[in-house]
């Protein structure tokens, strides 16, 4: 997102990355963000940040990374706009994965240690002792970048939420897979229809040694699938593949998550354009075509592999220990409303897997204990965007609140779309979004400004 010249000088925390939040406990990583951009200019520095800020026995501290590009700021007082960063590239937490460590992974602890960050950095940076601080973040970062205008009014004159699920907690557990399915239903005839079918082609053809060989000669896997219960696994990759689809249903070719069409659910879809009647291979054939659009569009990959886990990865092993205890997001699907094989949301067992991958049980109401759920309306000055095409919009704020408590839907638009860099496919739904971001942002400014005289 480019912004006018009035609003120059940007903090960013953590990561220039924004990984997608991962429905599942236990997902898998789905690769780099690469961008043809050319790379942002930024400075690196740290600061000595408490591990605890809401205990007093703890008094150690660790090296907070922050990433700093003054390069077309207005000094003596001009706007900070604070990237909130998100669930990846944690430096300190992969250093920290122990027990103790793990226990001060928290939102509330993240809200803090921006607060006293930025706190610290108006002191001690030259002009900005009087600076308007605007947080921004999309995803998780979107969530944390509410929740500190919430949480620390002062720290922050206002905040960009982007495509940020405050209310997954406790929206209804099929959602966001109501959503994903729509984004398919709407890209292509019979798309969505044949990728429920799917399923049951799936087991009718895995059923014998010769349907496994078949399978993982189909899909060119980098392994071939010897047991059911490899084939439960190679069912979730396709779950999971659908959902990452939805999410970077971008107008144009990007690179995201991977290497990606333009529209890549419609280039998707047709693939999945058989009427009924067709056979569990040749539909299953569609289905591989379909698959390799998200996982080899460069045409580079000479294998598929499916067992390339997110646990691989610390900063998702991260989120997971965040899903396992305090933001606990209810996931199912029904097979009805959805394109999915039907998976109940049960809460003690998803209890059962946090205890044995972590030794911990989530509390199932923290969140909205903590954050307010939809009872946010005494807060001010937020955005909530959201794209009608991106899955995290079931959690999302759609209705504006007040004046200052606004929502803005994007007509065709992915998960943070808003945030992106402007391309010449924009839609005109998040040109005016933009437009309108800034605008609110320009307006919060001369408010703190007057507020200051």
């Amino acid at each position: 997102m480019r912004l006018t010249s009035t609003v120059l000088f940007f903090l960013l925390f953590i990561s220039c990355n924004a990984l997608a939040l991962k429905p599942q406990l236990l997902g898998r990583h789905t690769g780099q963000t690469y961008s043809h951009h050319r790379p942002v200019s930024y400075k690196t520095f740290y600061f000595d940040q408490q591990i605890d800020h809401f205990g007093f026995l703890e008094n150690g501290t660790f090296k907070q990374r922050y990433l700093l590009n003054d390069q077309h700021w207005h000094k003596e007082g001009g706007p900070i706009l604070f990237y909130t960063g998100n669930e990846g590239d944690i430096t300190w937490f992969c250093n920290n994965t122990n027990a103790k460590y793990l226990n001060y992974l928290t939102s509330e602890q993240a809200l803090a240690d921006f607060a006293v960050l930025i706190k610290a950095l108006k002191k001690t940076l030259p002009g900005a002792q009087k600076s308007s601080v605007i947080a921004i973040g999309g995803s998780y970062g979107g969530m944390l970048a509410a929740w500190l205008r919430m949480k620390y009014p002062s720290a922050v004159v206002g905040a960009l939420a982007a495509s940020a699920p405050i209310l997954q907690f406790i929206v209804p557990c099929g959602e966001f897979y109501r959503v994903v399915t729509n984004d398919f239903t709407n890209s292509g005839t019979n798309c969505s229809s044949n990728i429920r079918i799917s399923w049951a082609a799936i087991d009718r053809v895995s059923a014998t040694a010769e349907g496994l060989q078949w399978l993982s000669q189909e899909f060119r896997l980098c392994g071939p699938l010897k047991s059911q219960e490899e084939v439960f696994g190679f069912k979730s990759w396709l779950q999971e593949t659908w959902v990452n689809l939805a999410m970077v249903d971008y107008p144009y070719e990007a690179n995201f998550l991977q290497p990606l069409p333009a529209w890549p659910v419609k280039v998707v879809c047709t693939n999945l354009q058989f009427d009924t009647g067709v056979s569990d291979k040749q539909l299953l054939n569609g289905i591989s075509k379909a698959v390799r659009v998200y996982y080899n569009y460069t045409g580079d990959a000479v294998c598929l592999n499916t067992s390339q886990t997110a646990t691989g990865n610390l900063g998702m092993l991260g989120w997971f220990y965040q899903s396992c205890t305090e933001m606990v997001m209810p996931m199912c699907t029904g097979g009805i409303a959805d394109m999915f094989e039907p998976q109940p949301w049960n809460f003690q067992a998803f209890s059962d897997e946090c205890y044995n991958q972590f030794g911990v049980r989530p509390r199932e109401d923290w969140a909205e204990i903590v954050y307010g759920g939809r009872n946010i309306g005494a807060h001010s000055n937020i955005i909530f965007s959201n794209g009608n095409l991106d899955p995290w919009m079931s959690g999302g704020v759609t209705e504006s609140l007040s004046k200052s408590l606004v929502a803005i839907m994007i007509n065709g638009g992915a998960h943070h779309l808003d945030l992106r860099y402007n391309n010449e496919f924009d839609p005109e739904s998040v040109i005016k979004t933009r437009e309108l971001e800034v605008l609110y942002f320009k307006q919060w400014i001369k408010q703190a400004v007057s507020d200051c005289n």
